[in-house]
């Protein structure tokens, strides 16, 4: 039993990553209906900045953290104003092509620095005895980045539904010409939304790279894993992203810990989620808690 509950809380941690990281494309989608195909480059960054303040500058791990996220959080913003500002209006597949330039682009950036081509990792900021307690273990590390998942989400969901510019996000995602009608500047929208999509991905980099390590391959790829979780749990919700990626770890974790090396079977911690994926998506297109929209014609 305690192997058991030992694999839920490996998925909650696992869960709690992911759910970060989807909530960078969830805020990009929910106010410009745009995928941002250069998200998993974003985290890496974010994982890089923290590292180069904590290890090469000698700033303090918290302080390196949130410098991070500032930095990152101009850093999307200026990718936002410079490439994507003079694609408002335009279809929205150009605009993804865009964003699959700018992956390609900030590949070969990084690909020039020594993080392209080394590994790297964090030295230890935590007790190395983890958590125990009836027969389930957890790493400082994980508890950390749980409570650091939950407090960011927790604040977004708050910012969306009560806050002024949070609001305006969300009607310039329901109709851009509506929303410009009464006041509302689709342009610093676009502006926001990347930038706490940037935000939002240096806070999963550094989690994600105090945990594993620091690889490029690792890092940058992690948005492929991601995605299905941002497409199961609804492209614009933010509980959608939440509770389709510890859905999507527990099924990987109990994949992985009772049916690989069983009846011959191996991978399926890779497999099973995207069949199931599948299956539901059969049965809502849009998501678990997806908008369907209906238009009229």
């Amino acid at each position: 039993m305690s192997y058991f509950f030992q694999l839920v809380v490996s998925g909650i941690v696992v869960g709690s990553i992911y759910a970060l990281s989807a909530l960078g494309f969830v805020l990009i989608y929910k106010s410009s209906r745009v995928l941002n195909m250069a998200h998993g480059q974003i985290i890496a960054a974010g994982c890089f900045i923290t590292y180069a303040l904590t290890v090469w500058v000698g700033i303090p791990i918290y302080l390196s953290f949130l410098a991070s996220l500032v930095i990152t959080f101009f850093l999307a913003m200026s990718v936002e104003r410079i490439f994507l500002r003079r694609l408002i209006g335009e279809p929205i597949i150009s605009v993804i092509m865009v964003t699959i330039g700018l992956m390609s682009i900030l590949d070969g950036i990084i690909y020039l620095t020594p993080f392209g081509s080394e590994n790297f990792s964090f030295p230890e900021f935590f007790p190395p005895e983890p958590i125990a307690w009836g027969g389930v273990s957890i790493s400082w590390t994980q508890l950390t980045g749980v409570i650091i998942t939950i407090v960011l989400i927790g604040g977004f969901s708050w910012f969306f539904k009560k806050s002024t510019i949070g609001i305006s996000m969300r009607a310039v995602s329901d109709d851009q010409l509506a929303s410009m009608s009464i006041g509302v500047s689709v342009p610093r929208v676009f502006g926001l939304a990347w930038a706490t999509a940037g935000l939002t991905a240096a806070a999963a980099g550094a989690i994600i790279g105090n945990i594993t390590g620091l690889n490029f391959d690792t890092l940058h790829s992690f948005a492929i894993f991601v995605f299905p979780v941002v497409i199961l749990g609804g492209l614009d919700s933010i509980l959608g992203a939440v509770v389709a990626g510890i859905v999507m770890s527990l099924i990987q974790q109990f994949a992985s810990g009772y049916l690989d090396g069983s009846f011959g079977l191996y991978g399926t911690a890779e497999v099973l989620p995207y069949i199931i994926l599948l299956v539901l998506l059969l049965l809502k297109p849009h998501g678990l808690f997806g908008t369907h929209e209906i238009e009229r014609v």
